[in-house]
């Protein structure tokens, strides 16, 4: 089912700047582009369709060097690693692996593929004009976070309280998460908010969760916890606990419901942005921009298995219904 015109575009695209001429880039040479992305993240599939697409062939002319960290300060040495094997380009997912490239180089062109607030976090000077050797898509804002609070009260009647898991660490999300405190103060919906930057906090956050349970789980927008879904599935199918995620994979891997940018979209959009800049294009004359596209998500499978009715007029307004 094809979601019509109902949730907002939040902030639209921006308009691409014209481009010098682009300069004649042969295919025989090999590039190479170190890619941070979680391991097995199904939206770099966008990212390799997008070079393919535009003629690059993985090990013929384009060699993806493909790297991810725990830990945000553990993505210094991984960038220093991969500018030592001598990449043409970044392609990054996430603020803390961007910054980690913004600081190890002002010469390799950065590419973020979906990041949270790139002005605000320092790494660009605006989307118009970003400036320097970085540029890109955000993939995350507030008001998206606000959105998915709505869903939820949508989704579940009389809702008087909802848990948050977030990354204090990363400042988009820190963002993010006083939105939804702000939003959830309108609706008189109490908030049990826990903060989660590792495996032990995770665990910490799921004993809290269980000994106080909420009527719903909002995940907010993390490469991090990305990384722990399938951990946090399994704890909210063990404890019969609705969530809302910002992927969609995350739904088609088994959770509730989600609402985001289309990622594997923004992923092979990155693709496009790489080759302009390999061509001739400055990433700092290259606006960042935001996604052309939100979805909307539900799996009515794990719905049947919390006990959830999920009533018509949402499951229609899905851009996809995993039945």
């Amino acid at each position: 089912m094809k979601r019509r015109e109902f949730f907002t575009l939040i902030g639209g695209a921006a308009t691409v700047w014209p481009l010098r001429a682009r300069a004649t880039r042969t295919l025989g040479k090999s590039t190479t582009v170190g890619v941070f992305v979680p391991p097995d993240f199904p939206a770099v599939g966008g990212l390799q369709e997008g070079f393919r697409q535009l003629g690059y062939t993985e090990g013929r002319n384009l060699r993806l060097e493909y790297r991810w960290a725990a830990k945000a300060d553990q993505f210094g040495d991984l960038v220093a690693e991969l500018i030592k094997i001598g990449v043409d380009a970044f392609v990054t997912f996430g603020t803390p692996s961007s910054l980690a490239c913004q600081r190890a180089t002002t010469t390799i062109p950065i590419v973020m593929a979906a990041v949270g607030d790139p002005v605000g976090s320092g790494l660009v000077s605006s989307l118009a004009r970003p400036g320097g050797n970085i540029t890109g898509f955000s993939s995350v804002s507030p008001e998206l976070e606000a959105k998915r609070l709505q869903i939820l009260t949508d989704l579940i009647p009389n809702l008087t309280r909802v848990g948050i898991i977030w990354n204090a660490s990363n400042r988009p999300v820190a963002v993010a998460e006083a939105a939804v405190q702000s939003a959830a103060k309108e609706r008189q919906i109490a908030i049990e908010s826990v903060s989660v930057s590792d495996l032990n906090e995770l665990a910490t956050a799921f004993d809290r969760l269980r000994r106080q349970p909420p009527q719903a789980v909002m995940i907010l927008t993390d490469p991090l916890l990305q990384t722990y879904s399938p951990h946090i599935i399994q704890f909210m199918a063990d404890n019969r606990l609705p969530a809302i995620y910002a992927h969609q994979d995350t739904v088609r891997a088994g959770g509730l419901i989600s609402y985001g940018a289309y990622y594997h979209e923004l992923f092979r959009r990155a693709a496009g942005y790489v080759d302009k800049i390999l061509n001739g294009a400055k990433p700092g004359e290259l606006p960042v921009q935001q996604p052309e596209r939100l979805e909307l998500t539900i799996n009515l499978k794990t719905a049947n298995a919390l006990g959830l009715n999920v009533p018509l007029h949402i499951q229609q307004l899905a851009d996809e219904v995993i039945e």
